[in-house]
């Protein structure tokens, strides 16, 4: 399946992958169930093949900003080191 991202949907779908694999990564420590940490440990090594292709394919064609979910002001983004 071939689909033409604009900069904002690339920018939504990474911010996605990355709540998502925050979300698996808190299961993963909050839970002593073997069964389950293996499943999610699992689930989380695909979906940083995922994360990592599309953020490589989306920073190729849009820039690194593209991979900032930041919702600071620009100003004080540009100011930190």
């Amino acid at each position: 399946m071939i689909y033409d991202f604009d900069h904002w949907r690339a920018q939504y779908i990474l911010e996605a992958l990355k709540t998502l694999e925050d979300k698996w990564v808190d299961i993963i420590k909050s839970t002593d169930d073997e069964d389950i940490q293996s499943e999610y440990s699992n689930d989380l090594m695909q979906l940083h093949i995922l994360q990592e292709g599309f953020e490589r394919r989306a920073v190729e064609a849009f820039g690194p900003g593209v991979a900032n979910f930041s919702r600071e002001p620009l100003t004080v983004a540009l100011t930190k080191p």
